[in-house]
This record gives C-alpha cells, structure tokens and sequence, in this order.
C-alpha cells in the first residue's frame, strides 16, 4: 500500500508541474482551443472568440494604429492552415511569423506577414522588417493567381502558410502566391494575427490547423 500510494503522489505531482508549465507558456500542441483566447494575448476590446473562430474587430471607431492577437511562445518551422474573411472585403489583416513584439502595451509586432487585403492577398510583407525600418513588400503574390483564387463575395478565403529554415509557402485557395528562399527570414520568432490601423474592420480566422514541423 506504501508503495502504490507514493506512485501516486508522484504522479499527481507530475500532473501539477505539466500544468503549471502549460500555464504559464501556452500549450503549443493547441494552437487554438475553439472556446477561449487561453494562449494567446493582445487588447482585449479587438479580439474575441464568436462560434469557434477568432475574431478581430475595430468597429465602430477603428484604430490608430496595428494591433495583434499574439500567439504565446515561440515558432521555428510549422504548417498554419486556416479560412480567413475580412467583412464586406473591407479592412487590411495578415498572420505574423517569425516575428517579434515591439510595444506590449498596444502588442505593435515586427517581422515578416502573409498579407491578406484587396491588393495584397497571398503576398509576404515586412511589417517594420526588415527591423529597424518602416517595412517593406518581401514577395508580391502574381495578381493573375490572386484573382483565380479569390471566393466569392461574403465567403472564406482557405490560407496555408509553411515555413521552413529560410524558406516559406504560402498558398490561396491550393493556389501558389509565394514559394521562395527569403536571406533574411529570423530563425525563430512568434506568430500574431492582426488588425489593422484606419478605419473600421472585422477579421474572422476559422477552422485553424498548426504543425508543428520542429517535433518527430
């Protein structure tokens, strides 16, 4: 009896500490848990979670300035697949990666970003990146692709994003709009969804995916 009941205490400890780190870190094997914005952080009043899908929203007022959901932790190499649609295809959003925090009061971000706006779909914009500059447009998406893999008007665009070492994929709709070495890609850096500064604008990011390709 000893024994079996110092196994469990042993385990029950073990369960606690598991706890505690995910926690205090974000459980990266949930990316996205459907319910709550548990693992992720950014200014409350723009983001929430409406029918299992994440929602950014600057309405009525919009906003100053761009501001981000951040994904806690960091990401090396990893597949994001998810729908996105911006509200009457008004607005300016995109998915942050390999990137870094630059104001934790208004979560400002900084790094490279899958862009999805009229003009930029499926492009691969610098967002102040490279750091220490107002940014800069990485690899613009061919506009004859863009346009074949345009929805229709009011539904969701599928996203794929991949990156790997220097190299990163991103797809429309199963259509190829970037697919390229980038030399100055960070190693490392978090992931952020954002909304865009101008005026108002909603984001609804649904039936998110993430791999993480770092673990066998």
């Amino acid at each position: 009896m000893r024994r079996q009941f110092g196994i469990l205490t042993l385990l029950a400890a073990l369960f606690l500490l598991l706890g505690n780190a995910t926690e205090a870190g974000g459980d990266k094997n949930v990316f996205f848990n459907g319910k709550d914005l548990d693992g992720w952080n950014g200014l409350t009043e723009y983001w929430s979670v409406k029918d299992g899908a994440i929602v950014g929203s600057s309405a009525p007022a919009g906003i100053k300035f761009n501001t981000f959901l951040v994904r806690k932790g960091t990401y090396k190499d990893f597949e994001l697949s998810f729908e996105v649609r911006l509200k009457d295809g008004k607005g300016n959003s995109g998915v942050q990666i390999r990137s870094k925090m630059k104001d934790d009061k208004k979560y400002v971000v900084a790094g490279p970003q899958c862009d999805m706006a009229d003009g930029y779909w499926g492009s691969l914009y610098g967002e102040l990146f490279p750091f220490g500059t107002n940014g800069a447009m990485m690899k613009a998406a061919p506009k004859d692709i863009v346009a074949k893999a345009m929805p229709k008007k009011g539904e969701f665009m599928p996203y794929e994003i991949k990156a790997v070492g220097k190299h990163v994929t991103i797809k429309l709709n199963g259509l190829t709009t970037v697919d390229a070495d980038f030399p100055d890609m960070p190693d490392e850096g978090i992931i952020a969804l954002q909304v865009h500064s101008g005026g108002a604008m909603e984001v609804t990011f649904r039936k998110i995916q993430f791999k993480d390709l770092t673990k066998k």
